[in-house]
C-alpha cells in the first residue's frame, strides 16, 4: 500500500496538512426542561468554556452567546474487597446558549408505538392461535407435524 508523500513543510511554502481538534463534544438530551435556545453537551474535563465556544463557532458555524460548564459529582465507590473503583469516566457538562433568534429542539429519535395498531395485531394473533388450537383438538391432541 502506498501513501501520498508530501513535501516537508517550510515557512512560506504551501501548507498541505489537515489538523483535527483534540477534543470532542457529545450532544445529549437534557434531563430537565431548558429554554429552546440552550443545548447541552458532554465534553472532556480539560475543555474550557472558550474551547467549547470556539469549537462550535469555527467548526460548525453555530453562533454562541454564552457557555456555562459544570462537572457533575462522580462518587468513589468501594467494591467487596474495599478497593476504590470509579464507576464512570469524568466529563464536563456544557450548557451552550445560542445567539438571539437561534433555537434548537432535540429530535425525537424513537417515536412512541401506535397503540391502535398494536391492539389490532394482538387481536389477529389471538384469533390465529385459537384456530390452530381448534385444529389440534380435532386431531386428538397430536401436533400438526405428526402425520402419516
Amino acid at each position: 500500500m502506498s501513501y501520498a508523500r508530501y513535501a516537508r513543510f517550510l515557512p512560506g511554502g504551501p501548507q498541505r496538512r489537515v489538523f483535527f481538534p483534540d477534543f470532542y463534544l457529545k450532544m445529549v438530551k437534557p434531563q430537565r426542561e431548558h429554554p429552546p435556545n440552550v443545548v447541552v453537551f458532554h465534553c472532556p474535563v480539560q475543555m474550557t468554556k472558550f474551547d467549547v465556544k470556539n469549537y462550535l463557532e469555527k467548526i460548525y458555524n453555530v453562533p454562541v452567546e454564552r457557555v456555562n460548564t459544570s462537572i457533575p459529582f462522580n462518587p468513589i465507590v468501594r467494591d467487596h474487597q474495599n478497593r476504590r473503583w470509579m464507576p464512570r469516566d469524568e466529563f464536563k457538562v456544557a450548557f451552550v446558549t445560542l445567539a438571539d433568534g437561534q433555537t434548537f429542539e432535540f429530535p425525537e429519535l424513537f417515536a412512541p408505538p401506535a397503540s391502535e395498531d398494536d391492539d389490532e395485531v394482538i387481536d389477529s394473533l389471538k384469533e390465529k392461535e385459537k384456530k390452530e388450537t381448534q385444529a389440534l383438538a380435532s386431531r386428538g391432541g397430536l401436533p400438526s407435524w405428526f402425520g402419516i
